[in-house]
């Protein structure tokens, strides 16, 4: 599937992605520019021939505004096998003139593979609008350079990071946000990394640390996020290694109020080369833990060796978007992701032995390592991973199950729950079917499910791995045991006139499609924050909450969820329980904004709408003939006013916001009263007291209502936006105030 084009981005998506033409760009010195073929998003890219040696530039034809002293991000990917290259912000005053530049460090060299080239920085005072401007020195006149997939706007940030953007980004800002912390230094550099299209996370400049003497060598983040006791966070950071052989790490710590180290997680790096490569650590914040910090470093180093690292990031783990996790696994992710090592997992009898498969990125179903498990000789083992609470009464059901892949021999597989109480004595373990672990390299899911017995308190996996030839190998990856749920249900929520649907154990990767299906028959698409569940949604993660805000008044409806791989096979099909929103007094009505849902209201109706629909026609009299000849277009969508009352001064103000932006709105009423649920455009607006007495609360709110197709875009607002982040990006309120233009601006982080 092909990327969408980025929300954020000031840019046009012409600009943004060079296609059809180049109409958003202008060469300003030394340089022509043309359309190039071959581009990354979309055929179209970017082309610049230089005049003569010398500096070329081209920049955006347009100008966008800015605010001084906000942050502002460009990125792009750029493509040159003969000279390096940059990228800058323009700052421009009201009148257009240049005020300055904010240039991002030179690509360490040049590179005809496609790579990221960015720079972050803050509008400087007098600055009123800004220009991307792309650069690159060349040597003789006819050199080439070629630009594509360039955003301009605020930072992106990786949901749920607890750090700066500067922090997160690498030093796109500078060095401020990493100190060294043992036998090295800090600086940056801007090597021609490549990154896919759509990483939008992924910046140019990388932090360095370069070890002063031979030995150990690290370098810590200086900003330390609070974190809750109990709370299981993970931190990650992508680290280039100087060369394969080097033992470079990240590790997550932990520290109380006075900044006393309280623990440490560290994850080596298992380089399969000198790129860059996402390393992943976790744990969980013991008692007495106030902050979290996030530190990186090489074991062993040489002298002038030099580690590389960006996308810095700390977060609650069930707070991190990530496709790997299965929610409410009771495995801490050290024993189910494999990224630091083996986690908890031991060998409990037989030859099998166990490690963290090597290197990077050779084997793993979900991240970059999986657990490799070793048989020399035939024979049964038995794996188990830790032993963990699990809270349970007698009776639950829960679901043990892993991913494993044959790599090596032949193999019987069998899954079980090992059951234990609060003593962590052994109480019995559910029965465990062989199966024979198909060959071919594929990875395949096993699971069996069982019921916790009386005293069960802690419970474990146990697999069952038997060789059936000399030297067998077997991948394991994402193990996990959790109490099973209805994979999908559905409830109502009467005070918002909505009905919300969740669904579990869903597969990553596949299409979603998601309908509303009321008595008649009548399929109606359901709407989520990137559009309609249409089928063209993927997947992300294993559970997915859907708040329905559309669906009728004191109706029956229910909802069917089809899932699908992207080339059509695989489809499922799911089918709730049907649920009745209720209306409530048939005198209200509701309005919503499907956009911004979490605003409706109900309003006091005085008078339906006396619809009428219009029709464009032509009447031709002829002559001789009594009857008229008429041509008509299609009669048009209804119109008509409804009237209604708002009782306090709050209710009025919740109204004039609701309608504050225009959008798109849904009218949904009581069934009997001769209405169906429709959208409208809501015209011009009066709204005069009920009686001509100053203090009265009581308006009269004419609002005229065209009826509109229903709109197709997402719900407003993102759940990876938390209060949090407005402490890292905002220095004071009056910061927060000059971005957002309301409260619920904030709440969904919608800048202006």
């Amino acid at each position: 599937m092909a990327p969408k084009p980025i929300y954020w981005n000031m840019l046009s998506i012409t600009t943004a992605m060079v296609d059809p033409n180049t109409s958003g760009w202008a060469a300003k010195l030394n340089c022509t520019i043309s359309l190039g073929s071959g581009g990354r998003f979309g055929d179209g890219c970017l082309k610049l021939t230089a005049k003569a040696a010398g500096e070329m530039q081209a920049r955006t034809f347009s100008s966008y505004p800015v605010n001084v002293g906000e942050m502002y991000w460009v990125y792009a990917d750029a493509s040159s096998g003969t000279q390096p290259e940059r990228i800058g912000i323009r700052w421009l005053d009201a009148a257009g003139a240049e005020i300055g530049v904010t240039w991002s460090l030179t690509t360490s060299a040049a590179s005809a593979t496609w790579h990221r080239v960015s720079v972050a920085g803050i509008a400087p005072v007098g600055a009123a609008r800004a220009q991307v401007l792309v650069s690159a020195t060349v040597t003789a006149a006819g050199a080439l350079h070629y630009w594509d997939n360039i955003y301009l706007g605020p930072p992106l940030r990786y949901p749920g990071n607890l750090l700066s953007f500067n922090a997160e980004s690498g030093g796109e800002l500078d060095t401020s946000a990493w100190g060294a912390e043992s036998n090295g230094t800090i600086g940056r550099i801007a090597p021609p990394a490549g990154w896919p299209v759509n990483a939008y996370y992924a910046g140019g400049e990388q932090i360095t640390l370069t070890a002063t003497t031979a030995g150990d060598a690290s370098a810590l983040c200086v900003e330390r996020p609070p974190v809750t006791p109990g709370v299981e966070y993970v931190g990650v950071a992508y680290l280039g290694p100087p060369t394969t052989s080097s033992q470079c790490w990240v590790e997550l710590r932990f520290y109380d109020s006075g900044g006393a180290q309280l623990a440490a997680h560290r994850s080596v790096l298992s380089a399969p080369g000198t790129g860059i490569y996402r390393q992943i650590s976790s744990g969980v914040a013991p008692a007495g833990a106030a902050t979290a910090g996030l530190a990186i470093g090489m074991t062993g180093a040489s002298a002038g060796q030099v580690v590389r690292s960006e996308g810095a990031y700390i977060g609650d783990l069930y707070g991190t978007p990530s496709p790997s996790l299965r929610t409410g696994n009771v495995l801490p992710m050290a024993d189910w992701d494999f990224e630091e090592g083996v986690g908890a997992w031991t060998v409990a009898s037989g030859a099998a032995t166990i490690a963290r498969s090597s290197p990077w990125g050779a084997q793993a179903a979900f991240d970059f390592y999986s657990l490799t498990v070793t048989s020399s000789t035939t024979g049964a083992s038995v794996l188990r991973s830790g032993s963990y609470p699990i809270g349970a009464t007698v009776g639950d059901n829960w679901r043990a199950e892993t991913y494993f892949k044959v790599t090596g021999g032949g193999w019987k597989i069998a899954i079980a729950v090992r059951w234990l109480d609060e003593n962590g004595a052994h109480l019995s373990t559910s029965a465990a079917t062989p199966f024979d672990a198909p060959v071919g390299g594929s990875w395949w899911v096993l699971y069996d499910d069982a019921a916790a017995p009386e005293g069960a308190a802690l419970a474990q996996i146990e697999l069952t791995v038997t060789a059936t030839s000399a030297a067998s190998v077997m991948q394991i990856d994402r193990p996990a045991l959790w109490q099973t749920l209805p994979r999908e249900a559905v409830t109502v929520d009467d005070t918002e006139a909505s009905t919300r649907i969740v669904l579990r154990e869903l597969t990553v990767g596949q299409l979603l499609t998601v309908w509303r299906i009321t008595p008649d028959g009548s399929r109606t698409l359901v709407r989520g924050p990137d559009g309609l569940y249409d089928g063209t949604v993927l997947i992300d993660s294993d559970s997915l909450i859907i708040d329905d805000y559309e669906a009728p008044l004191g109706v029956p409806v229910y909802y069917r969820i089809e899932t699908v791989w992207p080339d059509g096979t695989g489809r499922e099909i799911r089918v709730t329980d049907t649920v009745t929103l209720d209306p409530g007094d048939p005198n209200f009505c509701w309005l919503t904004d499907p956009a911004r849902p979490g605003i409706g209201l109900r309003l006091l109706v005085k008078e339906a709408p006396d619809w009428k629909q219009s029709i464009e026609q032509q009447v031709y009299q002829v002559r001789g003939r009594a009857t008229p000849v008429i041509v008509s277009d299609v009669r048009g969508s209804r119109s008509g006013d409804l009237v209604g009352w708002t009782q306090t001064d709050e209710q009025r103000e919740a109204l004039r916001f609701l309608l504050s932006t225009g959008n798109v709105l849904l009218w949904r009423c009581a069934p009997g009263m001769g209405e169906t649920d429709v959208y409208v455009s809501v015209g011009e607006t009066q709204f005069p007291r009920v009686i001509p007495y100053g203090p009265e609360p009581w308006r009269e709110w004419t609002l005229p209502f065209t009826e509109v197709d229903m709109p197709t875009g997402g719900q407003a607002g993102t759940t990876g936006w938390t209060v949090y982040d407005v402490v890292v990006e905002y220095a004071t309120g009056y910061d927060v105030l000059d971005r957002y233009a309301s409260v619920f601006d904030l709440a969904i982080d919608r800048r202006q």
